[in-house]
């Protein structure tokens, strides 16, 4: 519920500090006395679409702060938790209007997007009025309140998820019939192609390695001789090792004789053989690599003039022949086995539709059976409210062909107001009065199911008096038990069903250079002789407070 609103600098308020209670609560005053203004600020905290004008003269900008008490379970948690908004006790929006048209809006201090604190507003707060035209224009909201009061909620989210697994079955089949149809049309190409690709047998990375051997073996036969000849001088019958080896072997013979000359030398010798002999190994190696076969290099040619022509051929990369080839064997796969899978897919496919028009039908004649229980209910309320020959009618149009994730029933209400007259949408049909009398009589049946903590109405009892008045007083006060309720009046009847009243009246400030709109609680004597002042008028008569204590009285 509202538990506090706090306005500053809008039109004619430049600082507002109300507390709000459970029950019903009433705002009356003068004519002139601010009482729309209050509405436009509180509907601004709600989301609604921002007016510079707003702002007061002088200021930069304005502010409205709400503050709500939700329910742990109310559905506003769940848009906090999806906006990412923290969930504290209280909830708090906040919206600063600016002077050149700007807005900005936060809950719980966090900057949301208008249309989140919109979304969030609807869940809190419904306001009525006699040209208010949104709480229930939308037909979709018409649906949802005949379930509430039904108790058709569950029955209800679960035609919403048939649908979506019957859409879910119906897309998947749809997507392999195209996939096999696909492959059909191009069953001919790709048989050759993976015939083609089979007998190329492309392998990953092929064609890399391939162009690195062929490299390697044309630059390997222009060294090669080279490499010869420096084998032939190591090697070959002009080689210096049989001499060094010899030399090594006579100084060695004389290394008793002489230690000291002779050792380094042979030391030194001996490493130089060594080293000759590992020159011998790395030559003989190179030239065992060098060492081809020329039919081999024609080979690797042939077989990389193969693998890019098909790579040109089909439009990938060498490297992606191998998967290409994989996915038109998968193709073929899809015709030979794809006509199966889709039988099993359509098969699926049809039981979730079977399963949710079953569940659709039911739903719609639930919601039939629910209709008449919802008609009689409202009916019953219209003869207190003066529309006695009025009559509420909640018109059903079943249409399988515009089926959708709500069932498929198209709910709306309709009003007949006069015998003879021709029924039509409650929206179009009503007139303001009528409308407004309409609203109340149907958020009266439907006070405990569908409907947000918090509804404002806003001069329902504008064009009646008396015994209508009265009626639309004690039926705000039931509505109260179950929601609390905030009602701008000027109806005396109305005013004295009230557990809070509020005076809403214009102050004149700096030596009446401006004006300034403000709103006190009254209690008791305050509150008798303001409702002598509804029944009175300007001046107020000792048969006006007496009148006034017996409407108080009465509604006790």
């Amino acid at each position: 519920m509202l538990s506090r609103l706090s306005i500053r600098d809008i039109v004619l308020i430049d600082r507002l500090d109300i507390d709000f209670a459970e029950g019903l609560s009433v705002l009356t005053g003068e004519t002139g006395a601010g009482k729309s203004i209050l509405l436009d600020a509180f509907a601004l905290a709600l989301g609604a679409r921002g007016d510079q004008t707003l702002v007061r003269a002088g200021r930069e900008q304005g502010q409205v702060i709400a503050v709500f008490e939700v329910a742990r379970d109310h559905p506003a948690r769940a848009l906090l938790k999806a906006n990412d908004i923290a969930a504290e006790d209280e909830l708090i929006l906040r919206r600063v209007q600016f002077s050149d048209g700007r807005t900005r809006a936060f809950v719980n201090d966090q900057p949301v997007s208008v249309q989140a604190m919109k979304q969030l507003g609807s869940a809190l707060v419904e306001i009525h009025g006699q040209h208010d035209d949104r709480a229930l224009v939308d037909a979709a909201t018409h649906r949802r309140l005949l379930d509430a009061f039904g108790a058709l909620e569950a029955d209800a989210a679960q035609v919403e998820t048939l649908w979506e697994a019957r859409s879910a079955a119906q897309a998947e089949a749809d997507s392999h019939r195209a996939e096999v149809e696909r492959a059909k049309r191009e069953g001919d190409w790709l048989r050759h192609a993976v015939d083609e690709l089979d007998k190329l047998s492309p392998q990953t990375g092929e064609e890399t390695s391939l162009a690195t051997r062929r490299t390697v073996m044309m630059q390997s036969e222009k060294v090669a001789e080279d490499l010869r000849d420096a084998h032939e001088a190591i090697a070959g019958a002009n080689s210096a090792v049989p001499a060094f080896a010899g030399v090594i072997r006579r100084l060695e013979r004389r290394a008793a004789q002489a230690p000291s000359l002779v050792e380094p030398a042979v030391k030194a010798l001996d490493a130089a053989l060594t080293s000759l002999e590992e020159t011998r190994g790395h030559l003989e190696a190179a030239l065992r690599t060098a060492d081809f076969d020329p039919a081999e290099l024609e080979r690797i040619e042939e077989r990389l003039f193969a693998l890019r022509a098909a790579g040109r051929k089909y439009n990938v990369p060498v490297d992606d022949l191998a998967a290409l080839a994989r996915k038109y064997n998968a193709d073929i796969a899809l015709i030979d086995a794809g006509e199966e899978k889709l039988k099993a897919l359509d098969a699926a496919a049809k039981q979730a539709e079977a399963a949710y028009r079953a569940a659709a039908l039911a739903l719609s004649q639930a919601r039939a059976k629910t209709a008449g229980a919802l008609d009689r209910a409202v009916n019953g309320e219209l003869k207190p409210l003066k529309l006695e020959r009025a009559k509420f009618t909640t018109e059903i149009v079943s249409d399988a062909a515009a089926a959708g994730p709500n069932g498929i029933d198209r709910v709306e209400f309709w009003v007949q107001t006069n015998p003879g007259t021709r029924p039509g949408p409650l929206m179009k049909v009503a007139s303001g009065g009528e409308l407004a009398r309409f609203l109340l009589a149907l958020k009266v049946v439907l006070a405990d199911r569908g409907s947000a903590p918090t509804l404002v109405f806003d001069e329902v009892d504008t064009g009646v008096g008396g015994a209508v008045a009265d009626a639309i007083g004690v039926r705000l006060a039931r509505l109260a038990r179950g929601v609390q309720v905030l009602a701008v009046t000027h109806a005396p009847q109305v005013a004295a069903q009230a557990s809070r009243h509020y005076v809403i009246s214009k102050d004149a400030l700096d030596k009446g250079k401006r004006v300034a709109t403000r709103v006190a609680e009254v209690a008791e004597e305050r509150r008798r002789e303001e409702i002598a002042r509804m029944l009175a008028g300007a001046e107020i008569t000792n048969e006006a407070r007496a009148a006034a204590e017996r409407l108080i009285k009465t509604a006790g």
